[in-house]
């Protein structure tokens, strides 16, 4: 651990990423630290700082590249100079020999190259932080892709979680970064990310979301070869497409750019609300745009590595919110939030609304090219800080998701309207499920199991009879003897003051004579006294 911050701090320092960092908007204390900071004493170099960003990014191994393709998506955030180069992060990492992804494969499959191939191009088609693609050809002619995951990654991805681990445990001890859940935030992460090392559950996603798509003129999803596809190869059908961030192809061809960024967005709201089931890491590189189809565009995805899904409960929570922010019904995002815990029970539902109002109202009904989600997540965030709201881990896959769809409509048609173009879908979603197809959906996916339990109705009746009227004798029996046991007690306190007060009596009975004598009154009360002592203790 102690030499992968060595191995950090030696790459932040060799690619001087100290520079990216705006010194006149820090305060003046840790603007003083980075002005007498040693690592100014090396030289920047001659490389461009979005190079130098990007290639310590790639020194310092997939979590870090990873972080980079998401940055590339939002080129509204970045200076161009440093997009461009990001950019490069999502196709373009440095590949690993041609000869070592050879020896990978037959080992994988345990056959030689040319019994499982008639052609396999050692040169990479394209190359990414946890595997890279290779062209092959099949004996009976089909043209595929080899994905291979890269040898050694592993070992690096887990020393950089055992580090990510730590920065959440340190911030969890922090009261303004609880509410953030940082250890379930990178266990989710670290979940996500070690399944893209297996490319049979790769494959399996890749499937799924095939079939959901099947003959739809929005997606086109390629098939998988299974009897070549392994944990650490996967053979998956060849697609020929335009690669979404190739605006000038795009242009070319006459694609109608609205229409495209339209149905990504369409996409996007199928996969979460429809199939339950989302590509996770739609950045540019994962999507393509099949030619010829330049007024019916289609989308082409692959890398399915990363996907999602919500339980039944987020969703509707998630398209009810969604529905409220487009009617900017402020009132029931925030009641929304607190039936759904996502903010304590104690929040004032008034006070939240108003919170949100005032980060959300001057960004609705505009253009998407005037609308950072960035900033109003980041909004929200501070916000949501004020109300103890929690991050919702199961929800994170989601904003990143999302962010990566914003960020893809920015570059096709700035001026789309998201709000318009997903708000009829959700509420055609939300009559769906909750009118009368809804409920016959729902009897039918419980039909089977109704049909099971439907003769043992009778006997589960009975049953519950019997349960409820042993329920019922044994509280019976609990308060009969809580009843017995206060008897118990309050009889035991009873004497235990008449033991203090016999003892008291027979004490003074006793100590009378020698304080006093007999000579000085009647003898009737002392000996009064004693009998009623004896009396009281004989009684106990």
């Amino acid at each position: 651990m102690s030499l992968r911050l060595v191995w950090i701090f030696w790459v932040i320092t060799r690619y001087r990423l100290d520079t990216l960092i705006p010194l006149e908007r820090l305060h003046w204390l840790p603007r003083l630290i980075f002005i007498l900071s040693p690592l100014r004493l090396f030289p920047v170099g001659q490389r461009s700082r979005g190079e130098r960003l990007r290639l310590a990014l790639e020194t310092l191994g997939p979590i870090f590249v990873k972080f980079g393709q998401m940055l590339s998506t939002r080129r509204d955030l970045l200076p161009h100079d440093i997009a461009d180069e990001l950019k490069r992060l999502q196709d373009r990492v440095p590949p690993f020999p041609g000869k070592v992804a050879e020896a990978l494969v037959e080992k994988e499959l345990d056959m030689p190259l040319t019994r499982a191939f008639a052609e396999f191009d050692t040169r990479p088609l394209a190359s990414a932080s946890v595997a890279q693609v290779h062209a092959a050809r099949l004996h009976g002619g089909e043209e595929v892709v080899v994905k291979i995951i890269r040898p050694g990654i592993e070992r690096v991805m887990r020393q950089d979680i055992a580090l990510l681990y730590r920065v959440a445990r340190l911030l969890q001890r922090v009261p303004e970064a609880r509410r953030l859940r940082p250890v379930e935030v990178v266990a989710d992460y670290e979940s996500t990310l070690f399944d893209e090392l297996d490319l049979h559950r790769e494959a399996a996603n890749t499937s799924q979301l095939k079939r959901n798509f099947k003959d739809s003129p929005l997606l086109y999803v390629p098939g998988i070869h299974w009897p070549l596809t392994h944990r650490r190869v996967m053979v998956q059908e060849r697609i020929h497409g335009i690669p979404v961030a190739d605006l000038d192809a795009l242009r070319a061809q006459g694609t109608d750019l609205r229409k495209l960024a339209e149905r990504g967005v369409e996409i996007f709201f199928t996969q979460v609300f429809r199939d339950n089931f989302f590509h996770a890491d739609m950045h540019p590189g994962n999507i393509f745009v099949a030619n010829g189809k330049p007024y019916d565009p289609q989308y082409i995805a692959i890398d399915c590595g990363i996907v999602g899904s919500l339980t039944r409960e987020d969703q509707d929570y998630l398209a009810r919110n969604l529905l409220a922010f487009f009617r900017q019904d402020y009132y029931e995002v925030a009641a929304l939030h607190i039936e759904s815990g996502w903010v304590g029970e104690g929040t004032r539902a008034n006070e939240f609304a108003a919170a949100i109002r005032t980060v959300c109202e001057p960004i609705l009904e505009k253009p998407l090219k005037d609308i950072s989600f960035g900033q109003v997540l980041l909004g929200l965030f501070q916000t949501a800080r004020r109300f103890n709201m929690e991050v919702q881990p199961q929800l994170v896959l989601l904003q990143k998701t999302l962010l990566n769809i914003e960020g893809l409509g920015r570059q096709l048609y700035p001026d789309l309207d998201l709000w318009s173009t997903a708000k009829p879908y959700l509420e055609r979603w939300m009559k769906e499920r909750a009118g009368p197809r809804g409920l016959w959906d729902s009897l039918s996916r419980q039909a089977p199991e109704l049909a099971r339990q439907l003769p043992e109705l009778p006997v589960l009746a009975h049953q519950a009879l019997n349960r409820a009227e042993l329920e019922h004798k044994q509280r019976r029996r609990q308060a009969e003897a809580l009843a017995s046991m206060r008897r118990h007690l309050s009889h035991a306190a009873r004497g235990a003051r008449r033991l203090r007060l016999g003892l008291l009596l027979l004490a003074l009975a006793l100590a009378w004579q020698p304080l006093w004598g007999w000579a000085t009154m009647q003898p009737w009360p002392v000996l009064l006294a004693a009998a009623l002592g004896v009396l009281l203790l004989a009684w106990h």
